[in-house]
């Protein structure tokens, strides 16, 4: 009889753990087709009576098969039996990651990104009833979304507008989400993207064509500014000089001014002197003199000189003109 114990206690043990190694395997396939998107819960906690829930959660509590409460954090009472804590809902801001995914541009080009999305509980009732899986939903909302807002963008659109893509993403979720399943999107950043190798050289020769072309560029506009710097330089010294030469007329100028005014001082003072001497006596004799000296003088330049000259007839009496020009003069 004792024999018989110990074998059935041993065939049991063995159903037992069959049974538990079954149930082991079937978790972890369920958990592997899920793409490890479920973030798994903890065990949820036995109704004790008394309980204390934490901050930043929300227990979904439900009577009789039925929503009942939502037990906020510090300490609860339940009813032993008929209440039964049926949900866990954690408040607190979550990042999720998005795995890697396929997308096409609107240029045609075959995208592989993946992300990380931060969301937020704030409606534990919707959260719990509106969707099975809150966070599985999201995750496949997320990548579905991003196809969508990839595919009305070119592949430099989504390297340069990268940040109004992550907010077209969110408010695209959130219409979903927020309403229906009581979580916000918080924030969606994309982490890696990847393009096909050809399209990675394509884009490589770009770059590098657009750099030959700044470098030329940028060397015309510095031989142009050589040129202009030398031509500048050209004017300012054409104006210079001709600053130089309209100062240098100036002064001769002036000078010849003033040098004409100063003989004509001068031959107006000689005139009065002559004038004044003529009034003495004798004067008209000195007069005369100098005239006559002034008149041999001249035509003893006009004799060194072959030139043809018509003379008066009387050109030889010198008395004769003298007089005439002292009597003129008297006059």
């Amino acid at each position: 009889m004792t024999t018989f114990h110990n074998t059935f206690n041993s065939l049991y043990l063995i159903v037992l753990l069959a049974h538990f190694c079954l149930s082991l395997k079937l978790f972890q396939k369920l958990v592997f087709q899920s793409g490890q998107q479920v973030r798994l819960r903890s065990n949820l906690p036995v109704n004790t009576v008394i309980k204390f829930v934490p901050q930043q959660e929300a227990w979904i509590i439900e009577r009789f098969g039925k929503f009942n409460k939502i037990l906020e954090p510090g300490l609860n009472i339940l009813l032993p039996i008929i209440d039964q804590i049926k949900y866990v809902q954690v408040l607190k801001e979550l990042a999720i990651a998005v795995p890697h995914q396929s997308a096409i541009t609107v240029d045609n080009v075959s995208l592989m990104m993946d992300a990380v999305l931060y969301l937020k509980i704030v409606n534990p009732y919707k959260a719990s009833y509106g969707i099975e899986d809150p966070e599985y939903a999201i995750t496949q909302l997320a990548q579905t979304t991003m196809r969508s807002e990839i595919g009305k963008i070119t592949l430099d659109g989504v390297f340069r507008e990268r940040e109004s893509l992550n907010t077209n993403i969110v408010l695209s979720m959130n219409k979903a989400s927020l309403d229906a399943w009581g979580i916000d999107c918080m924030r969606y950043e994309i982490r890696d993207v990847k393009i096909p190798d050809r399209v990675q050289d394509a884009m490589q020769m770009q770059v590098e064509a657009e750099r030959k072309k700044r470098a030329s560029i940028l060397e015309s506009e510095g031989i142009r500014e050589a040129e202009i710097n030398v031509a500048q330089g050209k004017k300012q010294s054409r104006i210079l000089n001709s600053e130089a030469n309209k100062t240098e007329q100036i002064n001769t100028a002036m000078g010849e001014a003033e040098a004409l005014i100063v003989k004509a001082n001068g031959k107006a003072k000689s005139i009065d002197i002559i004038s004044s001497s003529l009034s003495q006596q004798n004067g008209a004799n000195a007069v005369a003199y100098n005239i006559a000296e002034q008149y041999v003088s001249a035509f003893g330049n006009v004799a060194k000189e072959g030139n043809t000259l018509i003379l008066p007839s009387n050109a030889g009496d010198v008395p004769n003109m003298v007089g005439q020009v002292g009597y003129h003069q008297m006059i």
